[in-house]
C-alpha cells in the first residue's frame, strides 16, 4: 500500500534509499514504468526500483524521443509513479532540460516530487535516442559543467551521467569523459549503446569502483545480457527502459484492430485484466475502508 493508504511513513529521502539498495549485494534492477499502474506492476513483481524513460514518456505523449518533453512533462510522470509505488525512481533527464541553471533547477524540482535520482546525457538538441545515429555531442567540458551544476543543487539525488560517445569517438574518449564526468560530481556512469560484452567488460574494468548502469533495452545496438551476468562483469544497476510500453502498446493495438474488424470486444476478454485484479492493484478496498473510518465532520451547534 502506497499514498494515502500507507500504513507507515518513511522519512528517509528516496536518493538515500537508492543508494543503500547499491550498497547492497545484489544488482539493482529497475524496469521501466511509463505510468503509475505500471509502477504498482513492477512492485507487486517485487521490484524495489524503477526507470522513468524519456523515450517511455515521449512515445506515450504520442511524440519521437527528440528533446521535444518539457521539465513539466517530466515531473507529471514522476509524480505520479512515486506517489503510486513509493519506490526510488531514477528519472530520464535529457540534457537537463537547458545549461547549467536550468540543470540545477531541473534537480530541485524533480527532488521536489521525489525523484532518487536523474539521468542526464551529453548530446546536444535535438537529442536522439542512445541507439540511433548521427547523435551531436557535448564538449566533455560544457557536460562535465552541467555535471557539476546538478551535484551542487541537489540535497540527496543522486546524479548519473550518460555518454552517447563511444559510437562517434571510440571507448577510450568515452572512458576519458566518464571519469571527467566523476570527477565533476557524477555518482555513476550510464555508457549507452555499447555493442558487445566485451565492451561492457573492458568499461568496468576501466572504471574500477565507480557504479555503472546498463541499459537492456530491446531492438538496439546492445546485446541482451542477464543481470546476474552484469553483476559479474562489474555493473551496479540494469536497466529495461521501455519494455512494459512495447508489451502495453502491443496489446492495445490487438485489442483495437479486433473492435475494429469485429464491433466486439467479446474474443479479446481472455486476455484483459479483470475487474478484480485491477481494484486490488490499486488498491481500491484500502481506499474504501480508508474513507469509511473517517468520522463525518459535523458544523458547530
Amino acid at each position: 500500500m502506497s499514498y494515502l493508504v500507507s500504513s507507515k511513513h518513511d522519512d528517509t529521502s528516496a536518493g538515500d534509499r537508492l543508494r543503500a539498495l547499491l550498497r547492497g549485494p545484489e544488482i539493482v534492477m529497475m524496469p521501466g514504468a511509463h505510468n503509475g499502474v505500471a509502477a504498482l506492476q513492477a512492485k507487486a513483481a517485487g521490484f524495489k526500483a524503477l526507470y522513468l524513460s524519456g523515450a517511455a514518456m515521449s512515445a506515450s505523449m504520442g511524440l519521437p524521443d527528440l528533446g521535444i518533453l518539457t521539465l513539466e512533462d517530466v515531473l507529471f510522470f514522476t509524480r505520479q509513479i512515486v506517489r503510486a509505488s513509493g519506490l526510488p525512481l531514477l528519472v530520464d533527464g535529457d540534457t537537463g532540460f537547458g545549461e547549467v541553471l536550468n540543470v540545477m533547477n531541473t534537480v530541485r524540482r524533480l527532488e521536489e516530487v521525489g525523484a532518487a535520482a536523474v539521468q542526464i546525457e551529453d548530446q546536444v538538441l535535438p537529442k536522439k535516442c542512445g541507439h540511433l545515429n548521427d547523435k551531436k555531442l557535448a564538449t566533455p567540458e560544457d557536460m562535465a559543467a552541467k555535471v557539476a551544476a546538478a551535484a551542487r543543487a541537489r540535497s540527496s539525488l543522486l546524479i548519473i551521467a550518460r555518454t552517447d560517445a563511444v559510437a562517434d569517438e571510440g571507448m577510450e574518449r568515452a572512458i576519458d569523459r566518464a571519469r571527467l564526468y566523476v570527477r565533476a560530481g557524477a555518482d555513476a556512469i550510464f555508457p549507452e549503446a555499447l555493442t558487445t560484452e566485451a565492451m561492457f567488460a573492458e568499461f568496468a574494468a576501466a572504471m574500477g569502483e565507480v557504479p555503472l548502469l546498463a541499459n537492456m533495452t530491446e531492438f538496439g545496438r546492445s546485446p541482451i545480457i542477464s543481470a546476474n551476468r552484469l553483476q559479474d562483469i562489474g555493473f551496479r544497476i540494469v536497466m529495461w527502459p521501455v519494455s512494459s510500453l512495447r508489451v502495453a502498446n502491443h496489446a492495445q493495438q490487438l485489442l483495437y484492430d479486433d473492435l475494429f474488424r469485429n464491433g466486439s470486444n467479446a474474443l479479446s476478454i481472455p486476455s484483459m485484466q479483470t475487474r478484480s485484479a485491477l481494484y486490488e492493484l490499486i488498491g481500491l478496498a484500502d481506499y474504501e475502508a480508508l474513507d469509511a473510518s473517517i468520522v463525518a465532520s459535523r458544523l458547530p451547534s
